[in-house]
């Protein structure tokens, strides 16, 4: 199946003194898969239905490949689209709701029947083809609209929060039916979501969104790894990521981070790469999965800490520890026993803390 490279340029769409989208500008290779990840009314909507051509905007461009889409009436833009609502003809069946659009372009019979056939196998919706929308249950309407926007062959497929209103094993399947169709078929996709789990499952890349613009793009690791403020640190990652008010100091090439009852070497200026500047007030931040917990009588080379909550998940536990004055999320096997109120030792490794400045909450180490 055909892809093309998207790109935006300086993208604006306000309505009266709302700006939805604001000088927006992002690129997404062929073949990529892009989400659009943010809160409600950041924009991320608004974006993709300028894309499809739904929405003018107000200023900038869209560029398909080379080609200017940007005044091109939707139904000429090569684009497929899945709602959060399916929007599924109810009295078609799915073979129909299937059909449709290659009837419109007035495909033959024989080709419309082996496309449908195929496409259906591929979803494993085969079962399902004389069956009317409102004789299926929500994820199966939801892979008939997949399937109905996939047959059509788009060079760019546009998902709107398609699962949202699935439940969590459904909403689970369907990422996973999603990512396996767009590797099979090798379609440039933008998604978007509110769901962070859903994005860093799905993307090639992220573009995290606030008040209309993108704050951060990048691959799924650097989204997570490498967050370049505390907006971004604190949307993107589950448990959300612990932030330590406080200060550094620097003995030598060693830093090390002071807080109320807290001090934890970090390491050298060299190792952390810090950036040139006056950070006595800096907030750093710890992922759950690089918080460290051990016996109290092993304190030596940590922080003493107390639990104060333990949140049982499955596969691990997470756990509320009061260090000082402040708190941090800590994740453990589940066959660690724990109690309330216990002290623990609280260790945090220096190469994975990410530190940023305290009056504008931006990354200042590598």
């Amino acid at each position: 199946m055909a892809s093309s490279s998207l790109r935006l340029e300086h993208l604006a769409r306000h309505f009266r003194s709302v700006r939805a989208v604001d000088d927006l500008s992002l690129e997404v290779p062929a073949g990529a898969f892009l989400t659009l990840l943010g809160p409600s009314g950041c924009g991320k909507s608004t974006t993709l239905a300028l894309v499809a051509g739904l929405e003018r905007p107000d200023a900038g461009k869209i560029y398909l490949g080379d080609a200017d889409i940007t005044d091109i009436p939707p139904n000429e833009r090569r684009m497929a689209m899945v709602f959060q609502n399916y929007a599924l003809y109810p009295h078609m069946n799915t073979f129909e709701n299937m059909a449709f659009g290659l009837r419109l372009q007035r495909r033959p019979k024989a080709e419309i029947k082996e496309r449908v056939a195929a496409m259906a196998a591929m979803l494993g919706i085969e079962h399902l083809l004389r069956r009317k929308p409102g004789e299926m249950s929500g994820g199966q309407q939801q892979r008939v609209a997949l399937g109905r926007a996939m047959i059509k062959e788009p060079v760019l497929f546009l998902l709107d929060e398609p699962f949202s209103n699935l439940d969590a094993g459904l909403r689970s399947r369907m990422r996973t039916d999603v990512k396996r169709i767009h590797m099979q078929l090798g379609t440039t996709s933008v998604f978007v979501t509110h769901d962070q789990e859903e994005a860093l499952t799905l993307s090639d890349f992220i573009a995290v969104m606030r008040d209309g613009k993108v704050v951060q793009f990048g691959t799924q690791h650097e989204i997570y790894r490498k967050p370049i403020n505390t907006y971004i640190a604190t949307f993107v990652g589950k448990p959300r990521m612990s932030l330590l008010d406080g200060r550094l100091t620097t003995v030598d090439d060693a830093i090390a981070f002071e807080a109320p009852g807290i001090k934890m070497q970090l390491g050298t200026v060299s190792s952390l790469g810090i950036k040139n500047g006056d950070w006595s007030a800096v907030q750093i931040g710890v992922r759950a999965e690089d918080v460290k917990v051990g016996r109290f009588a092993d304190h030596a080379d940590g922080i003493e800490g107390v639990v104060q909550l333990l949140e049982p998940v499955g596969s691990d536990t997470f756990v509320e520890l009061s260090i000082g004055q402040a708190t941090l999320t800590a994740r453990v096997d589940p066959d660690f026993t724990l109690e309330i109120g216990q002290k623990v030792n609280v260790a945090v490794g220096g190469n994975r803390v990410h530190i940023f400045d305290g009056e504008q909450g931006n990354r200042i180490n590598a």
